[in-house]
């Protein structure tokens, strides 16, 4: 009876260790067959790690190579809550001065969240991101601080497990991510804020995951940010149970590409000398705003372009979006006397007039399509050069009218007007140019005074420097080459000729025209320039709006002028938007173009042309300090000198 009973007991546990094998068997089949794939799916992500390497944004320099936007790298702080227990309040105390964060933030964002995984379990979070863009220099501070923290307690005496604890939270609650962040950085703050533009974050998913990418908002770095971002590269590797990589079991270590560097024309010493006028005037006059340009005649290559009021791209969500807008190429306006320059050179070209031809000025009164047009003096009987010399509109409108409007319309249009310059600058627009059949009786006369249409400041300038440019319309130059790290030319841009405007007979004439007006006898006497034989035109336009179509007071004020008159190096524009203190363009806008074309003709060295040899230069490079002001809004507006 006992054997059979030990028999049966053997039989059981065979069955057991057998029923326990198979078990065996089949989850080993199970793991290594059935599952081989997810499983090692799932190996491979808990050990090999894919990380993607950011490439170094290019710098944006000037014509001289001087930095206007280059990229810092800097850290992102991130703290593991599960490190740090209970002891936010102290950890947050010690950091938030050097994060410079909300201590109460910093708090909650430490403390220790509880969560369930895939399987339930309940876990820790690990991971919170503290701050992004933090220097080197602060980081190291952080790391200081947490080495010294204390806690009020003689760690000395606490059992092995507490003691480790503190050692944790010191060692590696507060790390940074793996990988370099880079914070865009603008050393001149506003300097050519306008033309630079700023950078923003964009966030978007790969494989799943949140990817933060700088990106341009506005500028050349939203114009250029295609060649300035360059091409990530990424790494993939094995890492330890520590997170940390075993360089060994590294598979694949691609380096990103750079971002290309952006050379402009732009002259940042020429940038600051308009700038400091601008401000002087925008003190002196308290306009809305007021805008300067400096061009190459020759080239089309833009010195110079700015805005008052700006703000500092370091800073962008400091400043309004009135501030950030580039009021040169994105606002429109009527032009006043300055688009005068249109119709006298359209009609000199045709032959329709000759500069010595009179016409009768009425006297500063002259009915016409039941319209009474008016001149700013009693003109009586003027030449076409005299027209231009004295501003007058009856005198434009006249000749416009004996030009015809489809050749009036026709220079207009080959000028440029009505369509954008094509300056690499996101926000240009066209302006406003009617076709001749939408035109009313009266558009004829008013139409070459500078009423009916609208326009921008550059495309202004432009026209103007066509005339310098013995009659050739160039193409406005922002940008003149692409340069990889070691500076070897990746892209070069060239001046680029739109077409011949008018000939270059008729241009002669046009600048001779243009030097009477920077004379005692002109409107813009206040121009003259020691040294240089100056070439302009003065504009002045009342504002429209209101019930009657104009705001009474309300003013834009301009000069556009160029030299040397017969060999002309740069042309300069200066705009001011409802100036106070006085509103004609000759009275107070001529005067900023004197002080900038003084500056900038001593600065390049242009020969004078009385033989004298002006003192040295001792124009300052751009300060750092200046101050960013704020924006104002936009009227357009109707032209009255």
């Amino acid at each position: 009876m006992a054997k059979k009973l030990q028999y049966r007991r053997l039989v059981l546990l065979a069955l057991l260790l057998g029923a326990a094998f198979v078990g065996l068997g089949y989850r080993l089949v199970d793991l290594q067959v059935l599952r081989y794939e997810e499983l090692s799916a799932k190996a491979r992500d808990n050990t090999r790690k894919e990380f993607l390497l950011e490439p170094r944004r290019g710098d944006i320099v000037d014509a001289k190579g001087n930095i206007l936007a280059t990229s810092a790298f800097v850290k992102t702080v991130c703290a593991d809550p599960a490190l740090i227990g209970n002891r936010q309040v102290e950890v947050a105390r010690a950091i938030a001065p050097l994060l410079q964060a909300s201590e109460s933030e910093l708090v909650q964002r430490l403390a220790p969240r509880l969560g369930q995984n895939a399987q339930g379990v309940i876990i820790t979070n690990h991971y919170v991101v503290l701050k992004r863009k933090v220097p080197a220099e602060t980081w190291q501070k952080v790391q200081m601080a947490m080495t010294n923290l204390s806690f009020g307690l003689d760690e000395k005496k606490l059992p092995r497990a507490e003691r480790r604890f503190y050692r944790d939270l010191r060692r590696g609650a507060i790390y940074v991510e793996r990988f370099d962040d880079q914070q865009r950085v603008y050393p001149n703050q506003a300097l050519a804020a306008h033309v630079l533009g700023y950078v923003g974050m964009n966030e978007r998913k790969m494989d799943g995951r949140p990817l933060l990418e700088t990106s341009g908002k506005d500028g050349i770095e939203q114009s250029f940010d295609a060649k300035l971002t360059g091409v990530r590269g990424w790494r993939l590797t094995e890492i330890d149970r520590p997170g940390r990589e075993v360089v060994a079991l590294r598979e694949q270590d691609v380096e990103p590409q750079d971002g290309l560097n952006v050379v402009l024309t732009i002259d940042s010493v020429v940038q600051h000398i308009v700038e400091s006028a601008l401000a002087e005037g925008m003190d002196k006059h308290s306009p809305n705003s007021i805008s300067g340009i400096v061009v190459r005649p020759r080239t089309g290559e833009i010195l110079a372009l700015a805005t008052l009021p700006n703000y500092d791209p370091n800073n962008p969500g400091n400043a309004s979006e009135d501030a950030r807008r580039n009021r040169v190429i994105a606002d429109v306006a009527e032009p006043g006397s300055t688009f005068k320059i249109v119709v006298v050179s359209g009609a000199l070209n045709d032959g329709v007039v000759r500069r010595s031809d009179t016409f009768d000025c009425e006297h500063g009164r002259f009915h016409f399509a039941g319209r009474i047009l008016h001149d700013h003096e009693s003109y009586g009987v003027l030449s076409v050069e005299s027209i231009i010399t004295k501003s007058s509109n009856i005198g434009a409108a006249k000749i416009g009218i004996k030009m015809g409007e489809s050749r009036l319309y026709d220079y207009i249009r080959n000028y440029g007007f009505g369509t954008p310059t094509g300056l690499p600058l996101q926000g240009e627009v066209g302006g406003i140019v009617h076709p001749v059949k939408k035109w009313s009786k009266v558009s004829i006369a008013q139409i070459p005074m500078g009423q009916g249409i609208a326009v921008t400041s550059l495309q202004m300038i432009m026209t103007m420097s066509a005339i310098a440019n013995k009659g050739v319309l160039m193409r406005p130059m922002l940008v003149d080459r692409l340069e990889d790290r070691d500076h070897i030319v990746r892209a070069k841009y060239s001046p680029q000729r739109v077409h011949q405007v008018i000939s270059e007979a008729a241009a002669e004439q046009m600048v001779t025209a243009l030097k009477t007006v920077v004379s005692p006898e002109g409107t813009g006497a206040k121009a003259i320039i020691a040294h240089y034989t100056a070439a302009g035109k003065t504009g002045t336009a009342q504002k429209s709006g209101g019930p009657a179509g104009y705001l009474p007071g309300k003013y834009y004020a301009s000069f556009i002028g160029f030299f040397p008159a017969d060999n002309p190096q740069v042309c300069i524009s200066v705009v001011m938007d409802d100036p106070k203190h006085g509103y004609y363009g000759g009275q107070i806008a001529a005067p900023v173009f004197k002080q900038i074309a003084e500056k900038v003709a001593n600065y390049l060295n242009i020969r004078p042309e009385d033989g004298e040899v002006p003192p040295p230069s001792n124009i300052a490079a751009p300060a750092d300090d200046r101050p960013v002001r704020t924006a104002a809004a936009r009227t357009p507006v109707k032209t009255i000198q």
